[in-house]
Order: structure tokens, then sequence, then C-alpha cells
């Protein structure tokens, strides 16, 4: 990977989502080290210019994924700057910080959570509309890109909660089992065109979102029989992999990044 140019993604382009932090931001910091041409996308648009400015061969914009305008245009940027676009890694999402809360007080109080008879529709669409709506958006963003050169990857990033179901996290554990079974299906459609679409999916990882998390859950999520939280860093590297021409055979695998703390 010596070389400004080097690397398993160069002469390719980018479009990162949620790419102004965390996992986002070291998919970014990979693909360019490897590269890549990068579209530094975040709804937090400072920090998307952040993470820009200190690289080469790297642009920002500010994008909310749950505006099927914005990222519309979003693409359209890309394609007018680059003329092309290889891979796109969606890591933009939220979390439910009230509803940690509600979880973490049932914790201390020795108690079962009851959070979704508390749970407000604003609340519950706030989480759907960007971590599920939003993956639409940009699944149909890079296909209206990709099919007619028959050829690009997607990576969207979903999350183990899919599988364990947390107590108390309806809406996010829906959100990403969403995420998971749409991006399958997407993925069946897209690799009659040439593209492959597949997903990551983090267990804990030590990002933005992780450290807002109440200790108590934080404590709750450790365990000495199975590998720490993973690093944002670490959940790229798969991220990249899945994007890579190394992955070609891989079309809508979902890949448990949980450090063993369950298997499916």
């Amino acid at each position: 990977m010596s070389g400004e140019h080097s690397g398993r993604f160069a002469g390719q382009v980018a479009l990162v989502t949620g790419a102004g932090s965390g996992i986002g931001a070291a998919v970014v910091r990979r693909l360019v080290a490897q590269g890549a041409e990068v579209c530094v996308a975040d709804v937090d648009g400072p920090a998307a210019r952040a993470v820009a400015k200190e690289l080469p061969r790297a642009h920002s914009l500010t994008v909310d994924v749950a505006d099927p305008a914005q990222v519309d245009e979003a693409f359209d940027e890309v394609v007018r700057r680059h003329g092309r676009l290889d891979v796109v890694v969606h890591a933009a999402g939220v979390d439910d910080p009230t509803a940690k809360e509600w979880i973490a007080e049932a914790l201390v109080a020795e108690r079962p959570p009851e959070v979704t008879a508390r749970l407000g529709d604003d609340a519950w669409r706030r989480v759907m509309r960007v971590n599920l709506d939003g993956t639409f958006h940009v699944l149909r963003g890079a296909l209206r890109v990709m099919v007619p050169h028959r050829s690009g990857t997607v990576v969207t990033v979903g999350s183990s909660s899919a599988f364990d179901a947390q107590a108390g996290y309806p809406h996010y554990a829906a959100s990403k089992a969403g995420v998971h079974a749409l991006s399958q299906s997407v993925a069946k459609e897209a690799i009659a065109f040439g593209v492959r679409v597949n997903v990551v999916a983090p267990g804990p990882t030590e990002t933005g979102m992780a450290a807002r998390t109440p200790a108590v859950l934080r404590r709750g999520f450790a365990d000495p029989r199975v590998r720490p939280y993973a690093t944002a860093e670490e959940i790229a590297d798969v991220a990249l992999f899945l994007a890579s021409s190394e992955a070609a055979n891989l079309v809508g695998a979902v890949l448990l990044a949980n450090g063993g703390r369950f298997t499916v």
C-alpha cells in the first residue's frame, strides 16, 4: 500500500454516509489510504468537512439520509464531480438515548425495562426514518448510478441488535432487522446487473454513539469470555473487505462482527 495512489481501491470513487465520525470516518480513512477518491457525507456538515480536510482525495457533502432529495443530490454531485461511482458504504444511523436511559434505570433498579408502552410516535419514526428509510434512499441512489454501468459495490451497516433484539430497544432492533432484509432483497436484484450489496452487522463498537450509552449498559456488554468493544477501524476493515474484489462471491451476506457474543 505504499504510494499515494496504490491500494486495492486505486482509481475508484467512493461515497460514505455517516462519515463525519465513528465507523463512517474510519471507512473514509481506510479507503483514502488504499487509493480511493472519497465523498465524505454526513448530516453534520462541519464534521464531514473536518474529516475531508485531513485527507487527500476527499471532499465533503452535507446529507441527511432521511431526506430523499438530499440523497439524490449527493449521488448526482459525485457523478458530476468524478463521472463514476464504484463503492458506497452506508454507515449513517441513529440510536435512541432516551430509551437507553430507561433501560439503564431498570437495570439499576433490578426490574425489567418498560419502554414500548412509553415509546412515542416521534421516537419510533426518527429511528425508522434515518436507519431504514435512509438505507432505502441510499440503496436506490446507488443502483440508479451503478446499474447502467453494470458494476459497483454497496455495503450497508446493520447491527447485531437485529438478531439479539435487546429488551426495551424495539425500534432500533426493528430498524436494523429491516436494513438486513432490505439489503438482502436488493442484493438479489442488483447482482443481475453486476452490482454487489452486502451488510456488516457490528456488535458493541467504540463510537460516539457508544460513548453516549449509560455506563451500566456498557458494563452489561462487557464479557471477559469474548473480545472487548470493537474499534471503528476493525468494523471499517470488514466493510472494506465486503466492498473489495476479494469478496467477489459474497452477495447479500450479513457479516456478524460482534466479537463472539453470539452466533447466528
